[in-house]
């Protein structure tokens, strides 16, 4: 049988926890003049050492047995260091989930309440430590403090589920209680601690702020994915209205702008964007919703505007702002997600919209000069490469070329096209070599999508029409040939009609070349396709083929293609 030690043999003396309390109070003083410095390394260098001193306390106390009157020191002392952690590391660890677990398991020890629910994980220790008859009512606003951190820790990490149990457990609600996250959250009223509490660096209710504010903005964010505008507008009005740094702030007022754009008023997004831009050095976010802001109301020369602007603020490094709050709304936010709405991407990918918004607008003299800008900037290994092919939020590297060649051409830089043609060329020669393998997977469609052949011949078809500009006939018909050799290679014999755009340049070509016989020939294949079912005609083309048939329009083709047909009548009356 073993021996029970009666509880007060435990307790230290109380000069003991004076010393314990002393030394707490001290690290969090310390930490709080570390939070005010200005000077980054000093400013890691104190909180880091509050840190160590904070551990080296942890474990004086976690080296005892459990006791009742040193808990609500202990458990402060486990926030405080739970909170700076997570301040200087700028997010939670697994290694804080422990440090609740610790704590959760100190309370119940000094209930005679171990036992079997350890094995229910964390979830199941609150259910125990909150539920408990003989829970001390001292130990209730430091427990929730920790509760605070808990949930802190599940909503950034996700688990929603987890975090509204615990919360509605804090609020003594019913298994039917409300699920609602902002409901719960608002009902939350952490107990007040004494006066005489130890100190500490954030307290219950400084967290049931930034735990509001954060929930507000994510379930705002949320609602505007999937399209419940009015409810996206309620959530994020009132994350703009809570406590938060002028860099979430910025964040939230971007996402207000791109919520009013979609309830169609632009005019109270421009307002919020603006305000964004002047509430910080985080411009980005703004500056890719103003662009998209301008493009709907058609004001092409202030949305071309905005991006400029923003490949200027991509290239200016900013520096961290120093949070007074030491978990902010920020460590509770989820990681950029490059397809969001309000991710503005890198400098380069905003110097290809920019490019391509030239192009598409007609604007052909600036689009080649930004995409020359875009090539000497992809071509420096400083910057982070572009994403592969039907990867967002860029095309590829050949893909850059091309359109860069097809500006060059509508700028009337056909030369300067030929250059970028070849030099595009010498990097793919490697695959040369593995093309006849790589036409013959895409006319058998055993590989997804083979995109290495339709740049070789899209690349051809650039020359000749590069060439035709220069007017050097022969070499235009040279490669408009190669680009239709390399596409009958490659498309399977039932769909042609991806083929025609090349057909029509080299029909045009050899007609001004006077070259009768084969240019009939080409003529009456044309005539045979356009009686087919267009079954491509919805098909969405590369930026820089829509270029190119830009340069035949439809109307034009028939329009050739009934020329061709009343001179061959007029031979044959002949």
């Amino acid at each position: 049988m073993s021996h029970q030690t009666p509880l007060g043999s435990l307790v230290p003396q109380a000069n003991c926890l004076d010393l314990w309390r002393d030394k707490n109070d001290q690290l969090v003083r310390q930490a709080k003049v570390a939070q005010d410095l200005s000077f980054h390394l000093r400013r890691q260098q104190l909180a880091q050492d509050s840190l160590e001193g904070l551990r080296r306390l942890l474990d004086s106390l976690q080296g005892l047995p459990a006791a009742v009157p040193v808990l609500p020191l202990e458990l402060t002392v486990i926030c405080n260091f739970i909170t700076l952690r997570a301040s200087l590391a700028q997010g939670f660890t697994e290694d804080q989930a422990q440090d609740i677990h610790r704590g959760l398991e100190r309370v119940l020890e000094t209930q005679e309440q171990l036992g079997p629910r350890l094995e229910c994980g964390l979830r199941g220790l609150w259910s125990s430590v909150l539920c408990a008859s003989s829970l001390q009512p001292e130990l209730l606003p430091v427990l929730h403090h920790l509760a605070g951190l808990q949930i802190a820790f599940w909503l950034s990490t996700d688990c929603l589920e987890d975090l509204t149990l615990l919360l509605q457990t804090l609020n003594g609600s019913q298994s039917n209680a409300s699920e609602d996250l902002l409901m719960l959250l608002k009902t939350w009223n952490p107990p007040a601690k004494e006066s005489n509490a130890p100190l500490t660096l954030q307290d219950a209710w400084g967290l049931r702020a930034v735990l509001l504010t954060a929930s507000a903005y994510r379930q705002g964010l949320q609602e505007l994915i999937t399209g419940s505008l009015p409810r996206a507008l309620s959530s994020l009005h009132e994350a703009a209205s809570g406590l938060c740094s002028r860099t979430v702030l910025v964040q939230v007022y971007t996402a207000l702008g791109t919520c009013l754009r979609k309830m169609g008023s632009p005019q109270r997004a421009l307002l919020y964007l603006v305000a964004a831009l002047k509430g910080g050095s985080t411009w980005g976010p703004p500056l890719m919703e103003a662009s998209r802001l301008y493009q709907q109301l058609g004001n092409t020369a202030a949305e071309l505007e905005s991006l400029e602007l923003l490949v200027e603020a991509l290239s200016i490094t900013h520096s961290s702002e120093i949070s007074h709050l030491l978990i902010g709304v920020e460590l509770l936010l989820p990681q950029p997600d490059p397809a969001s709405l309000l991710h503005c991407g890198t400098q380069s990918q905003v110097k290809h919209l920019l490019a391509s918004r030239c192009l598409q607008t007609g604007r052909a003299e600036d689009a080649a000069e930004h995409y020359l800008d875009l090539l000497a900037l992809l071509l420096d290994d400083s910057e982070p490469k572009f994403f592969p092919p039907h990867c967002p939020p860029g095309p590829c590297m050949p893909e850059v070329f091309l359109e860069a060649a097809a500006a060059l051409i509508q700028a009337g830089r056909a030369q300067d096209a030929l250059t970028i043609c070849e030099e595009l060329f010498s990097r793919m020669s490697v695959l040369l070599p593995k093309m006849p393998r790589l036409w013959e997977d895409a006319r058998k469609g055993t590989k997804e999508s083979p995109h290495c052949p339709p740049w070789v011949s899209a690349m051809h078809l650039l020359q000749g029409q590069a060439w035709m500009r220069l007017g050097a006939q022969k070499e235009a018909i040279s490669e408009f040939s190669r680009c239709l050799e390399l596409l009958f290679q490659a498309s399977p014999k039932d769909k042609e009609q991806g083929n025609q755009d090349a057909s029509f340049h080299l029909l045009q070509t050899l007609r001004k070349l006077g070259r009768r016989d084969e240019a009939t020939a080409l003529w009456r294949r044309l005539e045979a396709q356009t009686k087919l079912p267009q079954e491509n005609a919805t098909w969405s083309v590369p930026l820089y083929l829509e270029t190119c048939l830009s340069w035949i329009h439809p109307p034009d083709r028939e329009t050739l293609l009934e020329e061709f047909r009343t001179s061959l009548l007029e031979t044959c009356d002949l």
